[in-house]
């Protein structure tokens, strides 16, 4: 990892938590295909990764606590979890990361518990698109993704997002739907950058640096973000509203 050329472009640069400026807890998302960046470039930043319980997530918990993240097991959708309560706990003074396909997919399909927790701990999403040039992949699920030594890196990142609060069954759905949406967008957006090599407007390159923000930022008050409708707007992409009636069937 350390070979790569990695670039991201920040629709909102002090989302990060390395930036000077960040400030307030955020609920990081990415395919779970693409953990090798964040995990490479984002250790020691005040963030908690929730990782599934099954046995296959062990390897990536030790590796996970090695690279500087703190570590929940569980899921994020059962309100009366153990694992929700420490989600909750970790929240007020830190960060989240969630890949929202995983533990067992399917591929790329937002699974609805990053939207109920950043409904319920009030706390904004922070989408992140990822890829590689010509990665090689392995046959697993997710097709998980492993860089080419010396190959190009690259990510781009929305806006901070905010989930209302106490939110319907039809609205869980809207939000999952577009929250969707707009990471296969991201994600598709970041490949076809790497593969091409151009340069972008505002472009940044990420090294791996721990946060001297992050330890007490997190803890402040920040941002509540963008309604998703704004947010896909602006990346142009379209999700239709749907009704109860529509989500029940």
């Amino acid at each position: 990892m350390g070979t790569l050329d990695a670039r991201v472009d920040f629709a909102e640069p002090c989302v990060d938590p390395v930036h000077p400026d960040y400030r307030g807890a955020k609920i990081y998302i990415f395919w779970h295909e693409s953990i090798l960046i964040p995990l490479s470039l984002r250790g020691h930043s005040n963030i908690s990764m929730l990782l599934s319980r099954h046995w296959d997530a062990n390897l990536l918990g030790r590796v996970a606590d090695m690279m500087g993240f703190g570590v929940v097991r569980g899921s994020s959708f059962h309100g009366g979890s153990v694992a929700l309560r420490q989600l909750a706990q970790r929240a007020q003074a830190g960060n989240l990361t969630i890949t929202p396909d995983g533990p067992r997919g399917p591929r790329r399909q937002l699974a609805a518990g990053c939207i109920f927790l950043a409904s319920t701990l009030g706390i904004p999403l922070v989408v992140m698109g990822m890829g590689y040039d010509r990665p090689w992949r392995l046959g697993t699920w997710d097709r998980f993704a492993i860089p080419r030594p010396w190959s190009r890196a690259r990510g781009v990142v929305s806006r901070s997002i905010y989930v209302p609060p106490e939110l319907d069954r039809a609205g869980i759905e809207w939000h999952r739907a577009g929250v969707e949406a707009l990471l296969v967008k991201l994600a598709d957006e970041a490949e076809a950058w790497a593969t091409a090599g151009t340069r972008r407007p505002g472009e940044q390159k990420m090294r791996r640096e721990p946060s001297r923000v992050a330890r007490w930022a997190a803890a402040l008050p920040g941002p509540a973000g963008v309604p998703l409708d704004e947010e896909l707007q602006r990346c142009d992409v379209v999700v239709p509203r749907r009704t109860p009636d529509t989500v029940a069937a």
